[in-house]
């Protein structure tokens, strides 16, 4: 709970590290050690990251590529531990569309020469690794990690040095690396093999249930407690591909049991509740801090632990005493937003749906507010989390707006500094581990918009799956409700859908349209599905301008932003519009996304590029078809507006002419 200048401070230009700094930092906050010297010439250089619990290793698993050039950016990880992160220099301000698209040609770059050398080198070390283990000794259970671990070999291997040897294979049993433990429990994998999606099983037993567990001491420890096979995963970060595996090679019938290690940081929990949630397993851990096999050397019955437990008959309710008790819809605003669903709000870019979702959220967040209803239904007192992915200037604008507009002067509220891919297993941690650390349990999660924490293409059913099953297990893990913000498509026949696959609609217990004002009429809010309950009628709104009180950009003009009003239904809709209308709103959502720039007439002016990336990426045109309305053509955006005397060139992009051409009512939404 704060104040809105507490929790984004004043907008100025930050100071910041050089991009060498910068990147060594990332790589030292996720763990690993970072090379001496950072060069940025957009090649693969591999540095000595260290082993879990030990640094200086010789070996070189660790790798960035970082591109000098413009906004350093790149990508860095570990092959050892099987983690790739993206990288981008902080420099002080939001970056502009240009430079946001060259960040993503070098993206793909990165990813073409990191895995070429990853092939290259994984190929060479499979050869290398089976000759060793084919070489090595069987080891036997004098070894002095074996017992001090109170273990029996359970085919481990040793080298000429001494040190036992253990196989990672993967899903086709092909061996991709192995991993050398020392007489002190010192662990080295053979560089630059694969270890992500790799594992290993000690036992055979595997009739009635299955485990699986991070390292090799503990694996045999449970395989020899309890008599069943028991799965090698060999870090927490791979116990949910591991589990994906069994998952598809067992079939839905498998008891799969994950027994985690009990760490300080909860990273062996956070995994193996993802592993679970994704693919049904049983989660155990040790009560006390360590593995099973800690567990069982301070005296513990870990067969005990390792029981199954009950499956209680909760979830299956008996018919009469389900239909004797029914369980009334937990509104947080009635009507609209229910109690742990999951929710889609959609519409073009520049539609209002953004400063719809807003109200509804400032509202439920108002600290002391007199009346939070909205639009007359009643609206819950409750914290909030929005992840922001883009325009966080713009958002400031609206909350401060929103908050001087109803004379609020706090409100609890969260809002994320960046996007991140929420459907990969970094990103979903990092978004559960920071809403964990809040003073209060959130229960509404914003996502705003969907195509900026989306990992892959919302076209894709496969991809729109892996991001459901993020969606819902933060609603499982915060008893929360999920907000999706998402785009509509390009046609005018395709507004009243959400852009990309099916599976999103399918998947949803509510659904919200907005269609944007016709010829200066209001907004349309539209119910198009609600799982479990009636219908509502449409809502229309205004947008009414706010100056924002002690805010100046920095030519000393008025701030400004604009928050909902509710209005009457229009009398009359109109049935069809002209194709100038069309092109003129579609010219004018692009210049107010676009960061409403002016020429040096003060005019509107959009430039070429910017036009080009709009259509991209917030319409989901094909970049040929968006270089065609760039044409002067009779039947294209830019030859209809020309025509109609809206617009003339001027410069690398084209000028308004026309004083109705924008209407500027602050950013859209």
């Amino acid at each position: 709970m704060a104040n809105i200048e507490d929790i984004w401070g004043d907008g100025s230009k930050r100071l910041v590290d050089p991009p060498e700094v910068q990147l060594k930092n990332a790589i030292i906050d996720a763990g690993l050690e970072p090379p001496s010297e950072i060069i940025l010439d957009g090649k693969i250089h591999r540095f000595r990251s260290g082993s879990k619990g030990r640094g200086g290793y010789g070996d070189k698993s660790g790798w960035y590529i970082a591109f000098g050039d413009g906004v350093c950016a790149g990508k860095w990880g570990c092959w050892r531990f099987g983690i790739e992160h993206k990288w981008i220099a902080d420099i002080g301000r939001d970056l502009t569309p240009h430079e946001k698209i060259t960040f993503t040609r070098r993206m793909e770059e990165a990813r073409q020469a990191r895995e070429a050398a990853e092939k290259l080198m994984r190929d060479n070390v499979s050869d290398v690794v089976n000759k060793i283990w084919a070489e090595a000794a069987e080891a036997t259970a004098d070894h002095p990690y074996l017992v001090k671990k109170k273990i029996q070999p359970n085919g481990a291997r040793v080298t000429g040095d001494g040190r036992l040897i253990v196989p990672l294979f993967n899903s086709d049993g092909e061996m991709t690396t192995v991993q050398y433990i020392d007489s002190d429990g010192g662990k080295l994998y053979h560089s630059g093999g694969k270890t992500g999606g790799s594992l290993w099983r000690i036992g055979s037993n595997q009739d009635a249930h299955i485990y699986v567990a991070e390292g090799y001491a503990t694996a045999a420890t449970i395989a020899e407690t309890s008599g069943v096979a028991c799965y090698v995963a060999y870090s927490a970060s791979n116990i949910p591909n591991v589990v994906g595996q069994l998952r598809e090679r067992f079939g839905a019938s498998q008891r799969i049991i994950i027994v985690a290690d009990h760490d300080s940081s909860g990273v062996g929990k956070s995994y193996a509740d993802q592993a679970s949630a994704k693919y049904g397993a049983t989660v155990i851990i040790p009560p006390d801090e360590g593995d099973a096999n800690d567990y069982l050397l301070a005296g513990n019955d870990l067969s005990a632990l390792l029981e199954p437990p009950e499956i209680k008959l909760d979830w299956l309710i008996d018919g009469n005493e389900f239909t004797t008790k029914p369980a009334p819809i937990s509104w947080y605003i009635k009507n609209w937003l229910q109690n742990k669903s999951l929710m889609m709000v959609h519409g073009p870019s520049g539609s209002g749906k953004t400063f719809l979702v807003l109200d509804w959220c400032l509202r439920m967040a108002a600290v002391d507010m007199d009346n939070r209803d909205w639009c007359g239904n009643r609206t819950k007192d409750l914290p909030i989390v929005y992840l922001a992915g883009e325009g966080h200037y713009g958002l400031r604008a609206r909350v401060a707006a929103w908050m001087q507009n109803f004379g609020v002067d706090k409100i609890k509220f969260w809002m994320s500094k960046t996007g991140t891919d929420l459907n990969s297993s970094e990103g979903l941690v990092k978004v559960i581990d920071n809403v964990r650390a809040l003073p209060e349990t959130p229960k509404v999660i914003v996502v705003d918009t969907l195509h900026r924490f989306l990992n892959g293409d919302e076209n894709s059913a496969q991809d729109a799956k892996t991001m459901l099953d993020a969606c819902a297990l933060i609603m499982e893990e915060f008893d929360c409700t999920v907000v999706l913000v998402h785009h509509t498509g390009v046609s005018d026949e395709a507004q009243h859908r959400a852009r990309g696959s099916s599976a999103w609609r399918g998947a949803l217990d509510i659904e919200v349209s907005v269609k944007p004002s016709k010829n200066g009429g209001p907004i349309e809010v539209i119910q198009r599905k609600m799982k479990d309950a009636e219908m509502q009628d449409s809502l229309f709104f205004d947008l009414k301008k706010v100056d924002i009180i002690g805010w100046r950009d920095e030519d000393n003009d008025q701030v400004s932003s604009v928050v909902l009003e509710s209005a009457n239904k229009p009398i009359k809709m109109d049935k069809k519009i002209s194709k100038v209308e069309e092109n003129r709103r579609r010219f004018e959502r692009a210049w107010h996304h676009c960061h409403r720039a002016r020429d040096d007439k003060n005019r509107p002016f959009l430039s070429r590029s910017a036009l080009l990336e709009y259509q991209v990426n917030e319409l989901g045109a094909t970049e040929s078809y968006a270089k065609k309305q760039l044409q002067p053509s009779p039947s294209s955006l830019i030859g209809i507006l020309m025509d109609a005397d809206y617009i003339e060139i001027y410069g690398k992009g084209w000028s308004a002419k026309s004083a109705s051409l924008i209407i500027d009512f602050g950013e859209n939404g």
